[in-house]
């Protein structure tokens, strides 16, 4: 009985060392762990001068100085790993300098727009599957002359980049029979292939459109919050294409297409992941107002980007409403598709009531030889099903 109080006692002590010891030393425990998750996520960090050009820089997260200000941006991986993962994630190359409360108000899920440490930090993470492509999150810490972004999996345009040769810049032309790949027309022209054509209608705002470069902080904010509703705005004209040829192959489609679709609850999970969109544009509503609001507090934030904040807000109330209309038709073509599959239940019913009204009086009348009508009945009956 001492001997186990002296266990108990000893493991009491062995905790309150190890707390201590971690009091003590918080900074040297953290930099042991910028080590352990080498390569897992993806760094950008780039330098503004304040007079349209930058340059990419070091990851050392640290401030600029007069007009120049950096910006850090971490990509996590969208895979399957939990939030506390991703939190060890941050930590590995956010800490030092920022403390678990940055930490934590960047990586948690919902909607957040406040004051932590001093800085600006605002964050729209929905709670769905990292590897969902519905599942949209991203984070931002702002302060004078620093911005740090955390986002999850790749966001179009929202890095910078050398512009080099764009296909957007070329003269298209029709492709015809005899074009060979690669083969320029008369006059300049290349043709663009229709696989090529269909990519680049689902995208509204092309990855190799102008980009301009940011000259203060407030710029680089409303880029930012631009390229997130962008991305938003793609996914949902994607999803607007593919009901379009859905619905293009119902009414051509038969029997096996619609029975294929109810099997595979196509539309359920098409309807799940317009609610997932939908979740994710409400966390916007609620923080960009937010944001702008405290922004036009900073004598460092423009007014004319104040404008363009509320412009995207605006932007973002109007694909909210695009995306209410997307799950009504969903909503519409599932109701169509349980008609047709409750009519086609009745029909079969009916069928077999008519074979039980011919052949069970036979049965009766046959008496023993009853087995034979009642196996060409199930027979007959499984053929109409």
């Amino acid at each position: 009985m001492d001997l186990g109080q002296e266990e108990l006692a000893g493991d009491g002590e062995m905790e309150e060392l190890v707390r201590a010891s971690s009091a003590d030393n918080p900074l040297r425990e953290n930099h042991l762990q910028r080590t352990h998750f080498p390569g897992m996520v993806r760094q950008k960090a780039y330098i503004f001068d304040g007079l349209g050009n930058y340059y990419n820089k070091e990851w050392d997260l640290a401030e600029g100085g007069g007009k120049e200000f950096c910006w850090y941006h971490v990509e996590l991986p969208k895979g399957n790993q939990k939030l506390s993962q991703s939190a060890q994630y941050l930590i590995d190359v956010l800490c030092p300098p920022l403390k678990l409360q940055d930490i934590l108000s960047l990586v948690s899920n919902g909607p957040f727009c406040g004051h932590v440490d001093g800085a600006l930090v605002f964050r729209v993470n929905s709670p769905g599957p990292p590897s969902s492509n519905f599942t949209f999150r991203l984070a931002a810490r702002v302060t004078e002359n620093s911005v740090i972004t955390v986002s999850l999996g790749r966001v179009p345009r929202l890095g910078f980049s050398p512009v080099g040769q764009s296909l957007l810049s070329e003269i298209p032309s029709v492709e015809s029979p005899s074009y060979h790949r690669g083969e320029r027309k008369e006059g300049g022209g290349i043709v663009i292939r229709e696989h090529v054509l269909e990519f680049l209608l689902t995208m509204n705002h092309s990855e190799e459109a102008d980009n301009p470069v940011p000259k203060s902080v407030s710029n680089l904010v409303v880029h930012i919050i631009d390229t997130h509703v962008d991305h938003l705005q793609d996914v949902v004209t994607k999803l607007e294409m593919e009901l379009d040829s859905v619905e293009l192959e119902l009414d051509r489609g038969g029997f096996a297409l619609k029975k294929q679709m109810l099997d595979d609850r196509r539309f359920p999970k098409m309807h799940l992941n317009l609610q997932r969109l939908l979740q994710v544009i409400a966390h916007g509503e609620q923080v960009y107002p937010r944001v702008k609001e405290k922004c036009s507090s900073k004598n460092w934030f423009a007014s004319e980007d104040i404008s363009s904040l509320e412009e995207l807000i605006g932007r973002l109330r109007r694909l909210k409403e695009n995306v209410g209309f997307l799950a009504n038709r969903v909503t519409a073509i599932q109701a169509g598709l349980d008609s047709w599959q409750s009519e086609q239940i009745n029909r079969k019913l009916y069928y077999l009531s008519f074979l039980s009204i011919i052949f069970l009086p036979l049965s009766v009348i046959t008496g023993g030889n009853n087995l034979i009508f009642v196996h060409l009945s199930l027979i007959i009956g499984a053929l109409i099903c």
